[in-house]
């Protein structure tokens, strides 16, 4: 039978003075007994504040408080009867370390009734209310038992917690309210491993909220230092875990300098090749952000980074693959050298062989896009012409997505470096696809056909395709509208007078409203407009224009 919170209360008021007047007898260890006895002096008080909260009889938190201090005071009493017999008959070195216990056990009681006090558990109300009202409760009370009480308890209060989080993402955002953060953070420093790694898995779920993340980048260098630790020396598990919660942190560019330096690329890298699927997975998209500052990418030379990414590339889940790719087009971007070292490696194969087993659709755009930065270096363009992947580009151009029709548009744009080039791409089949690319909505497409088409344009075979198809002069003439904005005027402009030379192309632009619009970028001094305007004008179409 369990017995009332007020009786253990009155035990341990009672044993305390018991004790201190069974310490000034003793004679043996009496340094140590000194200590408990000056702890002992600051007990009273703090259980007297402890009793004065109403709900102090019905608290959970109290209740297992008070019998554990009460249950201490009770093995004190017990020890004190045998250090006063001088045979030690439990043993000197025992006697000793029951001692030290005795210590140990009675600093975590003054600490726990000062967390329980301070905490504001002990004045909340525990019955009634709406759901949000319980778990802020329950937040709250976890919190504190997260503070209290020995590995055991503070344990079992985490996997209570860990259901409440992964519940709800309401809940989440309750509990961080409630200040489970920093309360977490504080935990990463735990002697014990389990507390540890499920701390760790707290975190990265409150790293998964969005609107919660600045409580995480708040607590600053110390939540890294411990991450990049558990990164070097945690469990599979808690390694990926660590990942999540870092890959929500890395946006941030004091943040990603603080991974760089403290070796934490080095660690990601050696997941990304040890790693599970999906911790590699997550450490790419690490490395991926952490790629996209400049003064970082030293960091990953250094650590040879490049043929560990290519072979997360050849190996890795698909998130895995796509995150690589996009690390590699960062580090690429402004480096030759990077970029020959990613066709020695056996880059271009690998992307190739990575599109060909893709489903068309989003996790291709970041495949074309390390194909155009690739290809900006006209060594490799030539190189990836030779590989076939024209016919690619010229697919995606029909893909469902806009981001990875605008991509393929972008790279077949850069690809085009020379005349056999160019007509390869007319004769592939890459017209028509960038024409319907005129009427699509987003602003980005338009510009991106119209780009391309500009400099396909230059050929006359690919020209006379373009005529052919009905909705490409309409489609151009549109884009000359000045409320058409966020769209450079010099494209359509140069599409439109590759062709103006023709006779029947100029009737067409001045049916779809050219004269108009040129006009207006006339006065708005567009490079180009008034050279088309007056190809426009020849032809006795001179009635069409205002005169001087």
């Amino acid at each position: 039978m369990k017995l009332p919170e007020t009786h253990h209360y009155q035990i341990s008021s009672s044993l305390i003075p018991l004790l201190i007047e069974e310490i000034n007898d003793i004679q043996t260890f009496k340094g140590k007994w000194l200590v408990i006895k000056s702890k002992l002096n600051d007990l009273p008080t703090q259980l007297k504040d402890l009793s004065d909260f109403p709900n102090f009889t019905t608290n959970p938190l109290s209740s297992d408080l008070l019998i554990s201090v009460s249950q201490t005071l009770t093995d004190s009493l017990t020890l004190v009867k045998n250090c006063k017999n001088p045979n030690f008959s439990a043993g000197k070195l025992r006697t000793q370390s029951d001692i030290d216990s005795v210590i140990s056990k009675l600093d975590r009681h003054v600490h726990d009734i000062e967390i329980l006090i301070k905490s504001g558990v002990m004045n909340q109300e525990t019955g009634g209310g709406s759901k949000r009202e319980t778990v802020r409760v329950e937040s709250r009370n976890l919190i504190t038992r997260l503070q209290i009480g020995d590995f055991e308890g503070r344990s079992a209060a985490m996997d209570t917690l860990l259901g409440l989080l992964q519940e709800d993402d309401k809940n989440v955002l309750i509990a961080v309210a409630q200040g489970v953060v920093p309360v977490l953070v504080k935990l990463l420093d735990s002697s014990c491993l389990e507390i540890k790694e499920k701390s760790v898995f707290a975190i990265s779920r409150v790293s998964l909220i969005d609107s919660s993340k600045h409580v995480l980048i708040a607590e600053g260098v110390l939540l890294l230092n411990h991450l990049l630790r558990v990164l070097e020396s945690g469990s599979g598990f808690a390694k990926e875990k660590a990942c999540v919660t870092l890959q929500a942190l890395s946006f941030s560019r004091e943040n990603a300098r603080g991974i760089g330096c403290r070796g934490g690329i080095c660690s990601l890298l050696a997941i990304c090749q040890s790693g599970t699927p999906s911790s590699q997975a997550v450490a790419a998209g690490v490395l991926r952000n952490l790629s996209g500052f400049s003064e970082i990418r030293q960091n990953f030379i250094e650590e040879n980074a490049v043929p560990v990414l290519i072979g997360l590339i050849s190996s890795g889940t698909v998130v895995a693959q796509e995150n690589a790719i996009e690390c590699l087009h960062n580090l690429v971007s402004e480096d030759e050298n990077l970029k020959l070292l990613v066709v020695r490696e056996g880059g271009i194969e690998c992307l190739k062989n990575f599109w060909d087993s893709s489903a068309m659709g989003r996790s291709i755009e970041s495949a074309i896009g390390l194909l155009r930065n690739m290809g900006s270096y006209r060594p490799i363009a030539e190189v990836i012409v030779a590989d076939g992947f024209i016919n690619r580009l010229v697919g995606a151009l029909s893909c469902g997505v806009s981001g990875v029709r605008v991509a393929a548009s972008k790279a077949i744009y850069e690809l085009g470096f020379s005349t056999k080039t160019r007509k390869e791409m007319g004769d592939c089949g890459c017209i028509p696809p960038l024409v319907r690319m005129l009427d699509m909505k987003a602003i980005e497409e338009k510009e991106a056909s119209a780009m391309t088409l500009s400099s396909l344009m230059q050929l006359g075979s690919n020209r006379r395709i373009f005529q052919k198809d009905e909705r490409g002069i309409l489609g151009t003439v549109q884009l000359l509208d000045p409320l058409v904005q966020n769209l450079d005027k010099k494209y359509p402009i140069s599409i439109l007078l590759a062709i103006a030379h023709l006779k029947k192309c100029r009737k067409e632009m001045v049916a779809a409203g050219a004269c108009g619009h040129l006009q207006k970028l006339v006065e708005m001094d567009i490079e180009g407009a008034k050279k088309l305007m007056e190809s426009l004008s020849r032809g006795k179409l001179w009635g069409v224009f205002p005169r001087p």
